[in-house]
């Protein structure tokens, strides 16, 4: 009898004893036990927060030094878990996260540190790294799959081209960018002041209707038949693998999970209308249909990287942490209605931290020393903070984590292990991580 039967025969066995009574007891159980299922298909959605996130002014407050700023810190739904006062609905929800203040890191440089964070190691060597994303698709992916395993929305990569590519793994793995740019602001927004994040590839080039197209792709399918029966295995076949699931997604009904018009406005404007937010709607109807692997970036706005804040630091930190609190909060509610927050691991990170002390210009300057990232959802025990900093905020004095235990940890979470591999195209199995697995932040 297959697995799959057994669970089936099992809810309905289930469903036929309890009969009338109410499921409210006995639900949250068996969601945890399907949640466990080794068999079960695994989810991480990764929120960027380019420029660097302060880790002062949004979970790991400093209330009673002169370092704390001007944020207040509110009760969390945890007690003795504290978040920044324009973080209420995360706070809301804060027995699904487990917040790790005691990451520590060396670079502080831009560029530098959007690589490690992203690869798990340094820039430096022969080997191109691939990116988390394009990692863990190409460990979750299914073999058939219609949707890109690996989709990232409203990136920002002009800090580092190469910490946003597939490395070695290729192309197939490489992510589908969505609403990117590297010029902040340059989003337009739809009629009803959304933003409009397209995808350029499921649309027909101007002036080419559909018949034209259909004979474009027959002279091409001509071509690239026999030129890539001799080269399957190079460059050439995996471009033509990624060619030709550009042109099954554009015919197929899987396209239309890009599309934000089909969820009701009222939820459109809880998610926010920005990019961010509407990129956290798309992330969950993504998840829904199966891809493995979505990543939403919050770091532009119309006037530059936002969470750079070298200047002006609590005003635009505020309004960044209320696209995050709005975008982020509603997607965790989001996924929970859906069935999908026990099977979705979720990872917020910047580049770095900001510094503790406040420069002159009423701004936070770069920071790997102490700095917080957040891991949330499935496979993760909620409700905790791991690691602690000092009172100034400078340094950790419990807990300390570098980038490969965080990556690990993930791992874990997702179910792959402590240690899992990328083949190199020379047959070196590479692992995404090497750290230590944080087991108390594991469910």
């Amino acid at each position: 009898m297959s697995q799959s039967y057994s669970r089936r025969r099992m809810l309905q066995s289930m469903a036929a004893g309890f009969g009338s009574v109410s499921a409210s007891g006995w639900f949250p159980g068996l969601a945890q036990a399907l949640a466990n299922d080794p068999n079960r298909r695994r989810h991480c959605i990764l929120l960027w927060m380019s420029g660097g996130p302060s880790q002062t002014d949004t979970f790991d407050m400093k209330p009673n030094h002169e370092n704390g700023g001007e944020f207040k810190e509110i009760q969390t739904a945890v007690p003795g878990l504290r978040f920044s006062e324009h973080l209420p609905k995360l706070a809301a929800m804060s027995d699904k996260l487990a917040i790790m203040r005691g990451l520590s890191t060396k670079e502080g440089d831009h560029g530098r540190g959007t690589y490690l964070m992203r690869t798990g190691y340094k820039p430096m060597g022969p080997i191109q790294y691939p990116c988390i994303g394009s990692s863990l698709a190409n460990q979750l992916a299914e073999e058939k799959m219609t949707l890109p395993s690996n989709v990232s929305i409203g990136t920002y990569r002009a800090f580092n081209q190469d910490a946003f590519s597939p490395g070695f793994l290729g192309p197939r793995f490489g992510p589908l960018f969505v609403g990117a740019s590297d010029v902040p602001g340059s989003v337009s927004n739809d009629d009803d002041g959304f933003p409009s994040l397209e995808v350029q590839s499921l649309r027909r080039a101007t002036g080419i209707d559909e018949q034209r197209m259909q004979q474009r792709l027959k002279i091409w399918q001509s071509l690239q038949s026999e030129f890539v029966s001799s080269r399957s295995a190079g460059a050439a076949g995996m471009h033509h693998e990624v060619y030709e699931g550009a042109v099954r997604l554009m015919h197929s009904d899987d396209a239309k999970a890009f599309d934000l018009s089909q969820e009701p406005k009222k939820l459109r404007e809880a998610y926010g209308a920005n990019v961010f937010g509407q990129g956290c709607l798309m992330a969950r109807r993504l998840i829904q249909r199966g891809v493995p692997f979505v990543e939403v970036s919050l770091g532009t706005n119309s006037g530059g990287v936002g969470w750079d804040t070298h200047s002006d630091n609590f005003r635009a930190v505020a309004d960044l942490s209320q696209t995050l609190d709005d975008g982020w909060g509603t997607l965790m509610q989001d996924l929970q209605d859906h069935g999908l927050l026990e099977s979705t691991t979720i990872l917020w990170m910047g580049e770095f931290g900001r510094t503790p002390a406040i420069n002159p210009s009423a701004g936070r300057d770069h920071f790997p020393n102490a700095w917080t990232s957040v891991l949330a959802g499935g496979g993760i025990a909620g409700g905790q903070s791991y690691g602690k900093t000092s009172e100034d905020g400078t340094n950790v004095v419990d807990g300390k984590i570098g980038v490969q235990d965080l990556l690990s940890t993930l791992c874990s979470a997702l179910g792959l292990g402590s240690a899992p591999s990328n083949m190199s195209p020379s047959g070196r199995p590479i692992p995404i991580s090497e750290g230590t697995v944080i087991k108390d932040v594991l469910a």
